[in-house]
């Protein structure tokens, strides 16, 4: 374990007029809280707080973040308290010991809803002080170093919670390094055959082809020393589960993966920047597609750097990146740079980014979202995503995630702007709007006044903002539909009590139902969630008729959303009461099948277009068509008196086609409008029980599916 004398010094080579008093009193006050705990290993237990605050020291943190590392596990797990910290080591300690705390507890990897308010405090957290999140990150990084000493099953949680959560975090916020170590010490877990394949690999590359590394150093340090650029270059093999990742998404082995290794120039100016590209760019041919200047165009967490990727030594593709040294710092350090500090001054790195500024445009529309589901699909892909640079037609930059498409970038101008887009011009040329977007394209967005958002854009867009504003319209334009629909409904079923549809009604009935207010009601009576029956029912129930109203056939099925539409599938013709499914079609609508339709063997293997769905209970009309297949006798009167009889069953005949004709019988489809099964049962038992009836079957015709 460090000893307090030896971590003073860690902070003492960066910072000569670090308080080391303080430090000093943090580092006994801790060792005397934990006294007498020990980790999973046996070690001491204040030998891990001491080893977070030497990981932040690497970043040249403030005292205040050192200090915190010290106390972070001490309100958790001792008997000091936020009182006692505050009294000792000030509100600023107290309030970073207390948001790590707060952290600790979040269990991230919980459930979904729990999983998605959990990233919601955890984001709001950062907005306070994202040092909290720095400590804690450094906490985790110790804990994966020496997490060989728990349970497996711990491990094994422990690891998959760094690469889904702390790992993408680490990234995001620009510790690249930390991110790179966070993901291999996981992948030491949850694959180490994985992880060792990668290794015996590199060590077999090595044994071939020698210190590829150091001769390519060679080579770009040889080219800049001709254009007469001071610069230092390093070069690295990648890490075995950034190779294993690139393995897996280009679905391709080891001996093909080709930019294995990676090498960082540093330069003394901007201008020199370039002028090492220019000079690596004339001794190795560079690879298309794989150039990207975030230098002229710099990543929302401060990173600057010129990346290449080039045809070097035997045909191996390496990558290249290109910075200055106050880069470099912040490419090391992400948003942290902004504490560090040099030679007893805070640093003043001019690309350092304002940590209020940055987690701000995080999270401004992360503390809106009502549904969970939602607010963690944007934290996880505002953790995860990679960036795009495109310009509008006034030049003005717009940062997008990759994979993003012409309206993502319109919400990313306006929400405005992107409800009432119609359609897009990329350099000039039009394109469908689920183009996706590429490094430097201009985009032009075309509006019209009344335009409104559709369903099929959520699986358009690919940025959090835009689905947000997407449902969000969608939510607002169904309801106030909804409403309007709601209040012709209560208004007709009102009438058949003699009784007026006032709002003072529908309030009461709200209260009586425990729903929010009437317009809620209306909502629900509109989207057939709930029927005006049962709002008169609540407030007139000895005026209501007991046969009851018939439902509505646009409404017959429950478990659609509210966009969408649905179509009886002409190949079994379900009704009421049967068993059904429905199959989704891209601006179709649902096509409803009976659950044994012989059709749905085409779709057994693209379950996810397979809707859910059942009947809607209560009286539906006799609106549903059925298609029998008769066979009757050929005498005088036969079919009229056929005709007849299916009206006695309150069914009527919509269609009927002759078959077959032979001196005795005909054969006939005969499609008769039916309100569920019951009413097909008893339509097709009369018809069985005639004497001039030789067979009644439903006629299923598979030639007929959709």
């Amino acid at each position: 374990m460090i000893e307090a004398d030896d971590l003073i010094a860690l902070v003492q080579n960066y910072n000569p007029k670090s308080n080391s008093g303080l430090i000093a009193r943090a580092y006994d006050y801790g060792q005397r809280m934990h006294d007498g705990q020990v980790r999973h290993s046996g070690e001491p237990y204040f030998s891990h707080p001491v080893a977070v605050a030497a990981i932040l020291t690497e970043q040249q943190l403030d005292d205040a973040t050192i200090v915190t590392a010290l106390l972070h596990d001490t309100i958790e797990d001792t008997r000091s308290t936020y009182q006692e910290i505050e009294r000792e080591f000030g509100a600023e300690v107290a309030e970073l010991v207390d948001g790590v705390t707060k952290l600790t507890n979040l269990q991230l990897s919980s459930s979904e809803t729990k999983q998605a308010e959990n990233f919601r405090k955890l984001f709001m957290a950062m907005s306070k002080d994202l040092r909290v999140i720095l400590v804690k990150l450094a906490d985790r990084l110790h804990n994966m170093r020496t997490i060989r000493a728990m349970r497996p099953d711990k491990q094994a949680q422990k690891a998959r919670e760094t690469m889904d959560i702390y790992a993408p975090l680490a990234g995001r916020i620009g510790m690249q390094w930390m991110r790179e170590e966070l993901e291999d010490l996981a992948f030491r877990v949850l694959n180490p055959e994985g992880r060792n394949s990668i290794i015996r690999r590199f060590i077999t590359l090595q044994r071939e082809t020698g210190d590829v590394i150091q001769k390519i150093t060679s080579d770009i340090e040889r080219e800049l020393d001709r254009a007469g650029i001071e610069a230092e270059v390093f070069g690295r093999a990648k890490k075995p589960h950034s190779i294993w990742r690139k393995m897996e998404e280009k679905k391709i082995g080891f001996s093909r993966l080709s930019d294995i290794y990676g090498f960082r120039i540093i330069v003394g100016s901007e201008g020199d920047c370039y002028g090492a590209l220019g000079a690596v760019h004339q001794r190795w041919a560079a690879v298309p597609g794989r150039f990207k200047d975030y230098i002229s165009q710099p990543k929302s967490n401060g990173y600057r750097s010129i990346h290449t990727t080039v045809s070097g030594r035997d045909g191996k593709r390496v990558e290249v990146q290109i910075r200055t040294r106050e880069m470099h710092e912040v490419a090391e350090t992400g948003i942290a740079a902004h504490w560090s500090y040099r030679d007893g001054e805070r640093a003043e790195n001019p690309f350092a980014v304002d940590p209020a500024k940055w987690v701000a445009t995080l999270t401004e529309r992360f503390d809106t979202e009502d549904d969970h589901d939602e607010f963690l699909e944007h934290v996880k892909m505002e953790m995860y995503a990679d960036q795009v640079f495109c310009f509008t037609p006034k030049g003005e930059v717009i940062k997008l995630p990759r994979g993003a498409t012409p309206l993502d970038f319109a919400y990313m101008i306006h929400t405005r702007i992107g409800d009432s887009c119609v359609g897009a011009k990329v350099d000039g040329l039009r394109v469908p709007l689920w183009t996706r977007l590429k490094n430097g394209q201009s985009v032009d967005i075309m509006t019209a006044e009344g335009q409104r958002p559709q369903a099929t854009w959520i699986d358009i867009v690919a940025t959090g903002r835009a689905k947000a504003a997407i449902r969000r319209s969608l939510r607002e334009e169904d309801r106030a539909r909804f409403i309007k629909l709601g209040r012709e409904l209560a208004r007709v079923a009102f009438d058949t009590v003699g009784k007026q549809v006032t709002d003072k009604a529908l309030n009461t009935a709200a209260k009586q139902l425990g729903i929010e207010d009437r317009n809620e009601v209306l909502a629900r009576i509109g989207s057939a969630e709930m029927t005006a029956r049962a709002v008169i029912e609540t407030l007139y129930p000895n005026m209501v008729r007991k046969n009851g109203d018939e439902i509505d056939v646009a409404r017959a099925v429950v478990g659609l959303s509210p966009s969408q539409t649905f179509r009886r599938a002409s190949c079994c013709q379900p009704v009421p009461g049967e068993r059904i499914v429905g199959i989704a079609y891209r601006g179709k609508g649902v096509m409803i099948h009976s659950i044994d339709c012989e059709a749905l063997v085409d779709f057994e293997d693209d379950l996810e277009r397979w809707v859910d769905l059942h009947w809607h209970e209560g009286q539906h009309p006799a609106a549903h068509s059925v298609s029998l297949d008769l066979t009757i006798a050929n005498g005088s009167g036969v079919l009229g008196r056929i005709c007849t009889l299916i009206g006695e069953q309150r069914a009527n005949i919509s269609d009927l086609v002759f078959i077959d004709r032979k001196p005795d019988f005909y054969r006939l489809i005969v499609d008769v409008e039916l309100s569920d099964v019951e009413h097909l049962h008893a339509v097709m038992l009369a018809l069985e029980a005639d004497s001039d009836v030789a067979s009644v079957a439903r006629h299923r015709d598979l030639e007929r599916k959709p």
